[in-house]
């Protein structure tokens, strides 16, 4: 260990821009075992990991390191899946540059560990080598619903497994994996490693409902009289308006429909009605991963131009950094404070974004500046097609009120420090109980909410 001086930090190899443009397929390659070696070999293994308390799952990093560079694989794989219900899956979508990579001891200096790669090098390599998740064949006598098949509801139904829990989980969508599925693209998740997750747990014994939606397909006095607890990971799918003139014009559209329409196209579905993008003028207001998914989706679909609008500088935009990279290496053009005014429409086609120019003051207490607009500023980005990609809010569905589940001022479920509702059999975990967050903070919230379920039934 503590070879830091010795190996440089070493990103996993993207694939050539001009390749990748042509394609769905994931951009970065899993690190050779040699270069993930190395690479973990650079740990100092510091007394007080700021890596490990970085992470959302308080995922056993500095060991697992430790034993990629001790050449001990199968411990690695045991300790990376011990806290986490999908290591190869996260260490492909996590923002690892402001999570544990950002806190990581040698980040200021000689560059942070290559945690994510790793991370994800570790499963791949055990699973090309005949390995899997262990799941005891040992069953007790508790059933427990899954509502909803996403981050959340996968590692609930993961942990749950692993006490010997009957678990049935209900999508109302035609594949299971939510978030992974339908809202990530494959260039960043290819989705046969979703659903190789998926099929564990149905190997495992968990019973799948596809196309089951709660409350029209089957009431949700069935579930509460059927099982001994109901777990809620309904996600945040609701999404935020911008709320200016024009935004209802036929061409503007949410984020969220760009991207499941062009992922069910993917996936072979031959009857959706995805939204064309090719060889035309494409905006995306907004700043998130989101908005880079939309953006560097829009480029491979062959749009004429890509523009992303921020309302603040690049140093504040709120997702990971290196999607702005591959966004703008892929041909995305950024402009940066900006703020959306209205929608110039003709005949029913925003023709226009009309935009303000902004500059931001001071970091009030959340520690973002805030944005101040420049009276007077006004000026118009032509476009063909305009995505809004603003953020989610959490839907309430019907179903909650049948069960008497407690939702807040801005719909979401309400839940007590053991993850339970206002129902004492349904417990509720991820983007539909905090808002629209992190798919690794939707993953912990499911643990915690299993081990919880477990401490009550067991």
């Amino acid at each position: 260990m503590l070879n830091f001086t010795k190996f440089e930090r070493i990103n996993p190899e993207k694939r050539d821009v001009l390749q990748r443009l042509k394609d769905f397929n994931e951009v970065y390659q899993v690190f050779p075992k040699q270069r993930a070696v190395e690479q973990s070999d650079r740990c100092m293994q510091c007394g007080d990991p700021y890596c490990h308390t970085g992470c959302p799952l308080g995922n056993f990093i500095p060991a697992w390191l430790k034993q990629t560079a001790t050449k001990n694989p199968d411990l690695a794989f045991a300790l990376s899946n011990e806290t986490s219900p999908f290591p190869e899956i996260l260490g492909r979508i996590c923002p690892q540059d402001v999570l544990c990579e950002g806190a990581c001891s040698l980040n200021t200096g000689h560059g942070a560990i290559s945690i994510g790669a790793i991370e994800t090098h570790i499963s791949e390599d055990a699973f090309e080598r005949g390995m899997k998740p262990k799941f005891p064949t040992h069953k007790n006598d508790k059933k427990v619903a899954v509502v909803g098949s996403g981050p959340a509801g996968i590692s609930a139904a993961t942990f749950l497994l692993r006490k010997g829990f009957n678990v049935e989980m209900y999508e109302r969508a035609d594949r299971a994996g939510g978030l992974l599925m339908y809202g990530i693209p494959g260039f960043k998740l290819d989705k046969t490693t979703v659903d190789r997750r998926i099929n564990w747990l149905l190997e495992a014994g968990m019973k799948l409902h596809l196309n089951c939606e709660i409350g029209k397909d089957i009431p949700a006095s069935q579930l509460e009289k059927d099982f001994d607890a109901i777990f809620l990971g309904l996600g945040s799918t609701k999404s935020n308006k911008v709320k200016i003139e024009g935004e209802n014009a036929s061409n503007v559209h949410f984020a969220i429909d760009f991207l499941t329409g062009i992922q069910k196209r993917n996936l072979g579905n031959k009857n959706v009605n995805y939204i064309d993008v090719k060889d035309k003028k494409v905006v995306v207001i907004g700043g998130g991963d989101t908005a880079m998914d939309c953006v560097r989706t829009s480029v491979r679909e062959g749009a004429e131009t890509v523009k992303c609008l921020y309302r603040r500088d690049e140093a504040n935009m709120p997702g990971s950094k290196k999607e702005v990279v591959n966004a703008k290496e892929e041909g995305v053009e950024f402009v940066f404070n900006v703020s959306p005014k209205s929608i110039k429409v003709e005949n029913d086609l925003g023709v226009a974004v009309e935009l303000l120019e902004t500059s931001m003051s001071q970091a009030d207490s959340s520690g973002r500046q805030k944005v101040v607009i420049n009276e007077g500023s006004e000026y118009l980005e032509e476009a063909d097609v305009i995505i809004l990609a603003l953020g989610f809010s959490p839907e309430v569905p019907a179903f909650l009120k049948d069960l008497n589940v407690e939702t807040n001022s801005w719909g979401a479920v309400v839940i007590d420090s053991k993850f339970k509702t206002s129902n004492k059999k349904v417990y509720a975990g991820g983007d539909c109980q905090r808002g629209a967050h992190l798919a690794v903070t939707a993953a912990t919230d499911g643990r915690e909410a299993a081990r919880a379920i477990t401490k009550e039934l067991l």
